[in-house]
């Protein structure tokens, strides 16, 4: 038995990005951890959608647990930041925020995590943070540092295929469960994921959608059903996500593996 620990943002980033690996890594015998840098106090939320007196972040907590329920997770810890907001938010430099943390700081709390563990794979993001989002391009930076503190073996960024988002994507708007794109716009944002050449993992994930749709579903007050993530047909979601893709820190390019724990 080998331990996973995947690093992300916020709550509801951990099913979307790594939530195959992760059921796929425990239904395999592994220990799975989830740490999570804060506990995305500035989602937005209906009206009406919390209990009187109840705090966007105290829910975000219980659908976190409920959802490593689903995945497979043995623990989750959060490392106490605050949500960040989206990048050019005047939250960005709010105090106690992800973004604005010490990196060596935050990456000593998550390497005691990973010494206490001995953990032998670290997922994180790419240096972009999938889209850009500030408090993920910092679970970048404290993740790598982190693992550099601990000697974590293998660490994982998670990304997604250029091309296939973008077929993906003309696909979609063909089939009409996406708008077409705006004027010039194009098929995919050339700013999210990398380009396939640069990948070292693709984790065929499809026996774990059902694990990866109703974790999903564990956190409403980010993930309505209508939204376009639980929305999709079946196929159409296994097309979405049904690969999970990573570049491997120290590995090169272009020799792709199919399981992010090979050799555990």
């Amino acid at each position: 038995m080998a331990t996973l620990v995947t690093f992300h943002a916020h709550p509801d980033d951990e099913c979307i990005s790594c939530g195959g690996v992760m059921r796929k890594a425990a239904d395999e015998g592994h220990r799975v951890v989830l740490v999570v840098a804060t506990r995305g106090e500035l989602g937005e939320v209906p009206d009406g959608f919390l209990d009187e007196g109840e705090q966007l972040w105290e829910r975000r907590v219980k659908e976190t647990h409920a959802a490593a329920d689903v995945l497979g997770v043995a623990r989750v810890e959060f490392l106490g930041y605050t949500d960040s907001g989206m990048m050019g938010e005047p939250t960005n430099t709010a105090p106690g925020t992800f973004w604005t943390a010490d990196v060596e700081e935050a990456a000593t709390r998550l390497a005691a995590i990973l010494t206490e563990e001995s953990a032998d794979v670290l997922t994180v993001y790419d240096d972009f943070g999938g889209y850009g989002h500030p408090d993920h391009i910092q679970v970048h930076r404290v993740g790598l540092r982190a693992a550099e503190l601990a000697g974590t073996p293998r660490v994982l960024q998670a990304t997604t295929s250029q091309e296939r988002m973008r077929e993906g994507m003309r696909r979609f708007r063909e089939a009409g469960l996406m708008p077409p794109p705006a004027e010039g716009e194009g098929d995919g944002d050339p700013a999210m994921g990398k380009p396939e050449a640069e990948l070292t993992c693709s984790v065929d994930v499809s026996a774990y959608l059902d694990a990866k749709r109703r974790a999903m579903r564990a956190h409403p007050s980010q993930i309505a059903e209508e939204s376009f993530f639980l929305a999709l047909p079946d196929d159409a979601f296994a097309q979405a996500f049904g690969i999970e893709d990573f570049i491997e820190v120290g590995k090169a390019p272009g020799i792709v593996d199919d399981d992010i724990m090979h050799g555990l």
